[in-house]
């Protein structure tokens, strides 16, 4: 596997083009984050460049554009925050060593291959955690759009000071975020198309607050050094180093889903597959560069990918020039940049947090499934009031439990206990000839299952072993059983041991070309075993002394008779 991207120079004008493009989206966006996340714009930029850089270079995506996003940054506004409450002389080295950490983890999974295990997340969970931090950063962004500052403790927070920031609004900052909210909605889709309108409120919103009020009376970024940037040297205290660890591993498996799907929307877009495991190796990468240069932490972005892709890049080159553009942009750009009002900012980070909500699948949820409707509402309020790892942990229960339940649901259709061959549908002609002639000498049970059985079914496998014990010779069908867990195996080892125990003769028939089968014939084997059912009936009608080739050459007899007495009668009604 290649360490750096590959660089397609046929394509390098269309990679330029990109590039370019998606510096303009980025541009806006990292210094909102900055802002927003509580560590200033230039947390924001060095993030934007150093995670963009790596990722571009070492990931697995060769359209994608990374840098912070929204998911990152309310992660990384908590865990700013409660490190520097607890440690206001240290806690922002505290933190930004949380991001390290975080890339450190998205490293290990991506060395470990589980980079497609990812995903496997259900949608509803997927949908409720992204409108949670959705709602989140809507929340987070109501003391700056009103030109309150210090508001602390999260969104509890936020809302316990609702009656603070009204009696505290800043008319004209209220003014600034709302006409950039408004510029950003009413922006004609054929200049969408060409800039976006982050950037388009950014600007006109700025040159207003210069020309029209009076720069005393505003809140801005104020002056930020874009030079070298100061390494951070990973601080931990052992008391916080379980918290830490907690929260690095909660950004980083955020940073492997945000990324990991914006791929697939990649991949959808340019017909190319990514490699999901490098794709993390290259995040990883990048977050801890971020991180130690005191950057957010980032991930795909889905808006600047697919404007990079939009504009014609097919290589990890358009990433390149993206971060030369930006680099370039805030070197030159640094004194205007301080002037920019962080009600603005706050203004199009708000609309981030709208853009970040699942409104498709907030509308039709209840009409897809209750319990999908269920799980999504419960996973949302649980991250904005309670936790992130908490919301997802407790969604996927849920979420697995439902899946489970319905599945052995549908797999007890699967367990058939049949006394009369006229109950089995699935049965071919031979074997009904045998169950029957068997069951005229012997009381016999054939219990069949069939497709996967997982720890669902052991409790229907433990009511079909009543009827085991009444029965002189149970026939255990498994032929057709691709995968079998654990709780299921021994549930049917207690179906064996009840009928031994009640002196039942039991006949194994089990498949030839699954994984489970060699253990479970090693354990079973002073049983008598099959390898179809078929075989198994005959041996045991053998055993009874039932002539199973006399059998069916009377069944061939009886329908080569009726064929002949079907066409007399067909002959007969033509004359």
């Amino acid at each position: 596997m290649p360490i750096f991207n590959a660089f397609d120079s046929k394509s390098r004008t269309s990679d330029i083009m990109g590039g370019v493009t998606a510096a303009i989206v980025s541009l806006p966006l990292a210094l909102a984050f900055g802002v927003a996340s509580g560590a200033g714009a230039q947390a924001g930029i060095y993030g934007a460049l150093l995670v963009g850089l790596f990722a571009a270079l070492f990931g697995g995506t060769r359209t994608l554009i990374s840098e912070p996003t929204g998911p990152m940054t309310v992660v990384t506004t908590a865990v700013i925050a409660s490190f520097t409450a607890t440690h206001p002389d240290k806690g922002l080295a505290m933190a930004f060593t949380v991001v390290m950490l975080a890339g450190l983890v998205q490293i290990i999974l991506g060395a470990l291959k589980f980079g497609r295990y990812i995903t496997l997340m259900p949608y509803s969970v997927i949908s409720g955690f992204m409108s949670g931090i959705g709602v989140l950063l809507i929340i987070l962004q109501l003391p700056n759009l009103v030109g309150v500052a210090g508001i602390s403790g999260g969104a509890v927070g936020v809302i316990e000071a609702l009656p603070t920031l009204i009696s505290n609004i800043k008319w004209q900052e209220l003014a600034l975020a709302l006409s950039a909210l408004a510029l950003m909605q009413i922006v004609p889709k054929l200049i969408k198309m060409r800039l976006p309108p982050q950037l388009l409120a950014l600007v006109f919103c700025t040159l207003a607050s210069v020309l029209l009020l009076d720069i005393e009376d505003v809140r801005r970024i104020g002056e930020i050094n874009i030079g070298l940037p100061s390494l951070v040297i990973p601080t931990f205290t052992y008391g916080e180093l379980t918290h830490m660890l907690v929260s690095a591993v909660m950004l980083g498996a955020l940073g492997c889903i945000d990324s990991l799907i914006t791929a697939v929307i990649a991949d959808r877009l340019t017909r190319v597959e990514h490699d999901s495991n490098k794709e993390l190796i290259g995040q990883g990468l990048g977050n801890i560069a971020s991180g130690l240069c005191g950057g957010l932490p980032g991930a795909g972005s889905t808006m600047g990918t697919v404007v990079n892709i939009q504009a014609g890049a097919s290589s990890a080159f358009a990433g390149v020039v993206r971060v030369l553009t930006l680099l370039i942009v805030f070197s030159l750009a640094a004194g205007i940049v301080e002037y920019i009002p962080m009600a603005v900012l706050a203004a199009i980070a708000f609309k981030v947090g709208l853009n970040i909500l699942d409104w498709a699948f907030v509308k039709r949820a209840h009409q897809l499934s209750h319990s999908a409707a269920m799980t999504m509402y419960v996973v949302m309020v649980l991250t904005v009031f309670v936790d992130l790892i908490v919301a997802v942990g407790v969604g996927m229960f849920i979420a697995n439990l439902i899946t489970i339940d319905r599945l052995s649901q549908l797999q007890e259709r699967n367990i058939n206990a049949i006394n009369d061959s006229g109950e089995a549908s699935d049965m071919r002609p031979n074997e009904k000839r045998l169950l029957d002639a068997i069951n005229e000498k012997s009381n016999t049970l054939l219990l069949s299952l069939s497709g996967p059985m997982i720890f669902g079914v052991a409790k229907t496998l433990q009511r079909e072993s009543i009827a085991v014990k009444s029965a002189e010779t149970l026939v255990l069908d498994l032929c057709r059983v691709p995968y079998m867990d654990s709780t299921t195996g021994l549930a049917i080892e207690n179906v064996l041991l009840d009928a031994k125990d009640c002196g039942c003769n039991v006949y194994l028939v089990v498949p030839r070309k699954y994984k489970w089968e060699a253990n479970f014939v090693d354990h079973h084997s002073d049983l008598p075993i099959f390898h179809s059912r078929a075989d198994a009936l005959s041996n045991l009608a053998a055993s009874l002394g039932i002539e199973v080739d006399e059998l069916n050459a009377k069944a061939a007899s009886s329908k080569s008779g009726s064929g002949s007495a079907g066409k007399t009668t067909s002959g007969s009604a033509s004359v």
